[in-house]
């Protein structure tokens, strides 16, 4: 009877911190990075909300100039962030990595191209 007392009293606490994590504000963004990002708080993405892509620039607080996700951010990663629409992008509120294969039918092509060209460019530099 404990264990499903348990099971329950965990099953609300995650549904209920899934809607407190979330504003009506914020925006489910998944983004392929396009450019070389020289200037960390302000990175070239192309990205999609809704299955829809455009180009964009995502604009990172200190809390995640901080985080080594973006420290580490270069050309060709993919990205699932929460963010809120700002007048020249959207303001990262939370950023994570994940597989090309995760994104949007919208952005498959685009980070896969990406992968390509980068392949072309940098393996004759390994030699």
């Amino acid at each position: 009877m404990k264990w499903h007392l348990y099971l329950a009293v965990s099953l609300t606490l995650m549904l209920g911190a899934e809607g407190i994590v979330y504003s009506d504000d914020e925006l489910l963004i998944f983004a392929v990075v396009t450019e070389v990002p020289k200037d960390k708080s302000r990175v070239t993405v192309k990205a999609s909300i809704n299955d829809v892509a455009f180009d964009t620039k995502l604009l990172a607080s200190d809390m995640i100039l901080n985080n080594l996700i973006w420290k580490k951010l270069e050309i060709c990663h993919a990205m699932r962030a929460e963010g809120i629409k700002a007048a020249d992008g959207y303001k990262v509120v939370t950023v994570r990595i994940i597989d090309a294969s995760m994104l949007p039918m919208s952005l498959q092509s685009i980070a896969g191209d990406c992968l390509i060209k980068k392949a072309i460019e940098v393996a004759p530099l390994v030699d």
